[in-house]
């Protein structure tokens, strides 16, 4: 921990993205400053802040910021759409400008002002190889061999996605918590449940690896939309809807595109007794 922060705190911002909820530290001016005992510790929605991810703003050579993204229990998370759009649309305010790209594990992806308040990332291509999700052995990603028969997508982290009849009927608490733990995944995946509510549309409920329940994911609605189109329920644009709302997927040749709405709760400052217990 770096000694200033123990004697005037440390500034962070608390946004979300349909309920998807984040803490994000801006170390722009300064050396990274997020460590995994900091962020299971801002993470605590009993002792700290809480969030869905943590975010850290970074400067970055050949891109207008890079992200790096960290789970409630300390881990990494390779990407976050929800909070790359928070973020992309504070740097789109901050800048005047309409498009700027980030820096994330997934490389660089482009943002972009939508209008109406709604900001656009293009996650990049869907991974679908079986090695690149990563699976822990060669099989057909479309169809795993899992009783209900999920399909694996990676959008930067691991995903798999169950098509039900009805996803609000489904004990996500139960199957999540099993699922983030199967064998074919060596880095624990997230898990969706989707159900077709029209051609263009999907319901879609998830568990967030090293999280749990949330109440919407860019990169699971991104996840869940490529399975929808592979799968032959859908197009390759859709609506989805989360438990917080609605995003816009549309799987293009150059990238699944996600647009959806932000919001910038508010600005607040770890305090230095709050930084100083962390061991």
């Amino acid at each position: 921990m770096q000694s200033r922060f123990l004697i005037s705190g440390l500034p962070f911002m608390k946004m979300h993205g349909l309920g998807n909820d984040f803490v994000v530290i801006d170390s722009r001016d300064m050396d990274p400053i997020v460590s995994p005992e900091l962020a299971r510790a801002i993470g605590d929605r009993h002792r700290g802040v809480g969030f869905d991810q943590l975010a850290e703003i970074r400067n970055c050579a050949d891109a207008d910021a890079e992200l790096i993204f960290f789970n409630s229990d300390g881990s990494i998370s390779g990407a976050c759409g929800n909070a790359t759009r928070c973020i992309a649309r504070h740097l789109i305010n901050e800048t005047g400008k309409s498009d700027i790209t980030l820096r994330t594990e997934r490389g660089l992806l482009a943002c972009s002002n939508a209008g109406n308040g709604l900001t656009t990332v293009n996650m990049g291509a869907p991974l679908l190889n079986w090695s690149d999700v990563p699976l822990a052995s060669e099989m057909d990603t479309l169809s795993l061999p899992i009783d209900g028969v999920p399909t694996a997508c990676g959008m930067g982290n691991p995903h798999m996605t169950f098509i039900v009849d009805d996803a609000e009927a489904v004990d996500l608490e139960k199957i999540g918590a099993a699922m983030e733990h199967h064998p074919l995944y060596p880095e624990r995946t997230n898990v969706e449940f989707i159900s077709l509510l029209a051609p263009d549309r999907i319901r879609m409920r998830i568990w967030e690896r090293g999280v749990g329940p949330t109440l919407a994911s860019g990169s699971g609605s991104s996840a869940s939309a490529v399975t929808a189109a592979r799968r032959g329920l859908t197009g390759r644009k859709v609506e989805v809807v989360t438990d917080g709302g609605m995003l816009i997927i549309d799987w293009r040749d150059d990238g699944v595109y996600m647009t959806g709405p932000t919001a910038h709760g508010f600005n607040a400052t770890l305090t230095p007794e709050f930084l100083g217990a962390i061991g």
